[in-house]
C-alpha cells in the first residue's frame, strides 16, 4: 500500500516525505470520531495558524531583509511536515487522542509527562499573552480611560485586560468544536479584512509602495527567524482538531489548505508592509498607519478580533487534558473553564515583565512542541530512526533547524529581557 492510498488518495507530496513503514496502520479507525465537518475544521485550523502573527510579519521581513523570505518559506514547509507527522502518529494507533498520548506512545510515561508540561505551559502562556496584547492595544486606542470600583481606581490597561477576559469567557464555555468553528471563522475573516485594509491604505490612501528595502540584514536575522517561527506554532491544537473531525482521513488536506492560505496571507502582508514602510515599519504594522484614514481605523479595530477569536481554541487542549483525567459534569466543567480564564487574567495583571518572560519561555516551548517533538515522536513510533533513508534525513534536518531557531530565539530574548530590566532599574 502506498502512502497516498493510506491517506485516502491525498496529495502526492506525502509520498517522498512520509515513508510507509507501517502499512497496516492505515486500516486503523479511531475509536471515537468527531462530528466537525471538513470546512469547519479548516476554519479552526486557519484560526490556529493565522492571526496575531500577521501584525508583526512585516517587521520580521524588515529585520531580515528580502532574502529572509527564503527562511520564512523553509519554516512554513518544515512546520507543515511536522503537522503531517502528528497526523501520522495518530493514524498508527487508534488509542491516541491527544498530544500527550503521542508522547506516551513514543517514550512511555516520562514522554507523556514532558509533552503535557510543554504543551499546556505553551498554550497557557500564549492565551495569557492574548490578554496582554488586547489590554495594550485598547490602552493605546483609549489612553485616558480609568475605572473606579468602590473607591479603587484601576488603570486603563488593567481594566481593559479584565474586560477582555469577560468577553473571552463565554467562548471558552463552548464545548462543541463545530460551534467553535464559527468563532474561528470570525478570526479568519478578520485576517483577510486586515490584509485588505493594508492594501487599501497603500493603494487608495496615499501611502504608496515606494520603499525598496534591504536585500539582506544579518544583524536582524535572529528577530526575523524568531517571528517567522512564531507564526506556525499551532501544533498542540492539531490533535484536538483531528479527533473532532468527522472524516479524519482528510486531515492532511485540512493541513495543506490551512498552511497554504496562512503562508500566502503572511507573505502578502509582509511584502505589502515592507514596500509601504521599509525599515521604518514598527513591531505591529497598525502602528505605522495614518490614524485619520478610514482604512487605518478598520485595520486597527479588526486587529482586536484575532486574539479574542483564538483564545478559546488555544485553551481547548488544556481543558480536554484536565477533563480526560477527571470526568466532570457540565456544571463542574464550566467552573473549571472559568477558573482557567480567571487565572490567566490574574497572571496577566500581576506578574512583572510577564510579556518578556512569556516570550523567553514560549520560544523554547513553541519550537519544542511544533518542530522538535513531532519529529522525535514519529521517528520513535514508526521505527524510522533504525534505518538510514530520505525520511530520516528530512526529519533530522528539521530537528537541526529547530535547534538552531531555539538557540537564536533564546539569545535574542534573553538580551531583550536583561536590557529591559536594566533600563527599569536605571529609571
Amino acid at each position: 500500500m502506498t502512502t497516498a492510498e493510506a491517506y485516502g488518495g491525498d496529495v502526492a507530496i506525502l509520498v517522498p516525505l512520509l515513508a510507509d513503514n507501517t502499512p497496516e496502520s492505515a486500516n486503523y479507525q479511531h475509536c471515537i470520531s468527531g462530528s466537525t465537518s471538513f470546512f469547519k475544521t479548516c476554519f479552526n485550523g486557519l484560526n490556529a495558524l493565522s492571526g496575531v502573527g500577521i501584525l508583526s510579519i512585516p517587521y520580521a521581513l524588515s529585520s531580515g531583509g528580502w532574502m529572509s523570505l527564503i527562511l520564512f518559506f523553509l519554516i512554513a514547509g518544515s512546520t507543515f511536515y511536522t503537522g503531517l507527522l502528528i497526523q501520522r502518529c495518530m493514524d498508527m494507533d487508534p488509542n491516541i487522542r491527544s498530544y500527550p498520548d503521542i508522547g506516551e506512545r513514543a517514550f512511555g510515561a516520562k514522554g507523556r509527562t514532558f509533552v503535557s508540561i510543554a504543551m499546556n505551559a505553551e498554550l497557557y502562556l500564549v492565551a495569557t499573552g492574548f490578554l496582554i496584547l488586547e489590554g495594550d492595544n485598547l490602552h493605546t486606542l483609549f489612553p485616558n480611560v480609568e475605572y473606579e470600583f468602590g473607591g479603587l481606581v484601576i488603570g486603563g490597561r488593567q481594566g481593559f485586560i479584565f474586560i477582555v477576559g469577560l468577553i473571552m469567557l463565554p467562548t471558552v464555555w463552548v464545548d462543541n468544536m463545530s460551534i467553535l468553528s464559527y468563532i474561528s471563522a470570525s478570526g479568519v475573516i478578520a485576517s483577510f479584512v486586515l490584509l485588505g485594509s493594508i492594501l487599501w491604505a497603500g493603494t487608495l490612501d496615499g501611502v504608496g509602495f515606494h520603499e525598496k528595502g534591504t536585500l539582506l540584514n544579518w544583524k536582524g536575522m535572529p528577530t526575523a527567524v524568531s517571528l517567522y517561527a512564531f507564526c506556525y506554532c499551532a501544533h498542540p491544537v492539531f490533535p484536538t482538531l483531528y479527533t473532532s473531525m468527522r472524516n479524519q482521513k482528510k486531515f492532511s488536506k485540512v493541513l495543506l489548505l490551512c498552511f497554504v492560505f496562512s503562508t500566502v496571507t503572511y507573505a502578502s502582508m509582509a511584502i505589502l508592509g515592507y514596500l509601504m514602510f521599509g525599515s521604518e515599519v514598527q513591531s505591529q504594522i497598525t502602528l505605522n498607519l495614518p490614524t485619520h484614514k478610514f482604512s487605518s481605523k478598520v485595520a486597527i479595530y479588526t486587529a482586536l478580533i484575532n486574539p479574542i477569536a483564538k483564545y478559546a481554541l488555544t485553551l481547548r487542549p488544556i481543558v480536554d487534558a484536565i477533563e480526560d483525567c477527571v470526568q466532570l459534569r457540565r456544571c463542574y466543567s464550566l467552573i473549571l473553564r472559568t477558573t482557567l480564564v480567571c487565572s490567566s487574567v490574574i497572571v496577566a495583571l500581576t506578574v512583572p515583565y510577564f510579556g518578556y518572560l512569556m516570550s523567553l519561555v514560549g520560544a523554547f516551548l513553541s519550537v519544542t512542541t511544533s518542530i522538535l517533538l513531532p519529529c522525535f515522536c514519529y521517528l520513535k513510533i514508526s521505527g524510522a530512526y533504525r534505518k538510514i533513508g530520505l525520511e530520516l534525513a528530512i526529519s533530522s534536518s528539521v530537528v537541526l533547524m529547530g535547534l538552531i531557531i531555539l538557540v537564536i530565539e533564546h539569545i535574542r530574548l534573553y538580551i531583550i529581557l536583561v536590557s529591559k530590566k536594566s533600563m527599569d532599574d536605571a529609571g
